[in-house]
């Protein structure tokens, strides 16, 4: 069996492609970066595409001898070139056409619980309109099976969704969402990549929409608790994150792109995201393991319980650190006297001429450092630049200015705390550098 796997370099996709990898089946990566999923999946084919953009004639030619597709492409808001009608609607739809076209076999389209006529957010909307394609493609699966899986809340090592209640948990009070008490029906990605397995295995046609939700029902300061059990943290009482603050998370995930709450995301939360688990048991043989089961099945380390505290502090420090850099450029420009400022250059033996040049240049290039941090552009690499600078300018200091290692207010010692906390920011940034 040949198997394509659309967007496998996501969170399920990672998790779908070791295990089938592991169960002997011939497995081809797919999605937007080449050198990602070669560097992700060595040894796996790899095949780039773009939802975005892909017709069904592009899919045509991609799709020869493979006799199954598992469509996991999806995103958490709209992005530059890319939207939810675009990638969840559109792109599927020529996928699932494509796929048709090209005699594949079986399509596993991963949607999402909520996608049905109840749904009410464009996330929703969009994922409906691609599965209602799908059926209606081949309706009884005679020709090309389908199904359309949708899952509630995944849980599980890599996810998103796991990280952030992980961070809630592991607060020195876990931090309760709400009030509390809206209902999720979490389900460990190994369960879903398990279902998906048995589907590709399956010799009789499929051709449904199954839920796919864990065993019952858990309020979201159950799930939070289970996480924080989970990480070997010691129960505590809650405390309250209002309401409004969700919506101004909710608004910078969606504005600017900062961390993975968005309005549609919350909205979510806030309807409740639950289904009779029978279905699923009598479509795919087994029972879901509860929360705590699943998560006993990876135990935690030490490097998660740190994952989960540093969450929260990851885009803090990225932006302090920026605002210092663009402050002091301000600062270099004209809030602190010129006349001084020269002065202290005059000290170091920059004079005439050179002493505009030295000052606005050097004020110059701290602007664009700490823009560059600000707008998220490599900061790996902008943080090692800053720290090349930093020693540039202690340097001079401790040759010429040598008394201000001894100023109370520690001007020159204080670039060691700061040393330290852009090694720390490279470190959580190096995956965006």
């Amino acid at each position: 069996m040949r198997v394509l796997i659309v967007g496998a370099s996501g969170f399920v996709g990672r998790h779908l492609v070791g295990r089938l990898t592991g169960d002997g089946i011939d497995v081809v990566v797919a999605g937007r970066s080449r050198e990602r999923l070669q560097q992700m999946f060595p040894g796996l084919a790899v095949q780039p595409c773009d939802l975005g953009r892909d017709t069904a004639q592009d899919w045509q030619s991609r799709l020869s001898g493979i006799d199954a597709v598992v469509n996991l492409a999806g995103l958490i808001r709209d992005s530059r070139g890319a939207s939810f009608e675009t990638v969840h609607e559109h792109g599927a739809m020529a996928l699932f056409d494509g796929c048709l076209t090209a005699g594949v076999r079986r399509v596993v389209q991963v949607s999402a619980l909520g996608a049905d006529e109840t749904g009410f957010t464009r996330y929703h909307r969009s994922k409906k309109a691609a599965d209602d394609h799908l059926a209606a493609l081949d309706p009884q699966g005679r020709r090309m099976d389908w199904a359309v899986l949708r899952p509630s809340l995944l849980i599980g090592p890599g996810g998103q969704t796991k990280e952030l209640l992980s961070a809630l948990g592991a607060a020195p009070l876990p931090l309760r969402m709400g009030p509390g008490t809206w209902m999720l029906q979490p389900i460990h990605v190994d369960d879903l990549v398990e279902a998906i397995a048995r589907l590709l295995r399956r010799a009789e046609p499929f051709a449904r929409r199954v839920d796919v939700v864990g065993p019952e029902p858990m309020s979201t300061d159950a799930v939070t608790l289970a996480l924080r059990r989970w990480l070997g943290l010691r129960p505590a009482p809650f405390l309250p994150l209002p309401r409004w603050v969700l919506a101004l998370a909710a608004w910078a995930g969606d504005r600017i792109g900062l961390g993975s709450a968005t309005r549609e995301s919350l909205a979510m939360l806030e309807a409740g995201n639950t289904a009779p688990v029978a279905p699923f048991v009598r479509a795919f043989g087994f029972v879901p393991r509860a929360l705590p089961a699943a998560l006993a099945r990876h135990p935690a380390t030490q490097a998660d319980l740190w994952a989960a505290r540093l969450l929260f502090v990851r885009d803090p420090l990225r932006i302090l650190l920026a605002l210092m850099w663009i402050w002091t450029a301000i600062v270099s420009l004209g809030l602190y006297p010129l006349a001084e400022s020269y002065a202290l250059l005059a000290r170091v033996g920059i004079t005439g001429a050179l002493a505009p040049l030295a000052l606005y240049g050097a004020a110059a290039l701290d602007l664009v450092l700490g823009l560059a941090l600000l707008m998220r552009w490599r900061p790996a690499l902008v943080g090692a630049l800053q720290i090349v600078l930093m020693l540039g300018y202690t340097a001079l200091i401790t040759a010429f200015l040598p008394e201000l290692w001894l100023h109370p207010f520690g001007p020159v010692s204080k670039n060691l705390a700061v040393a330290g906390a852009t090694l720390a920011m490279m470190a959580l940034e190096a995956e965006h550098g």
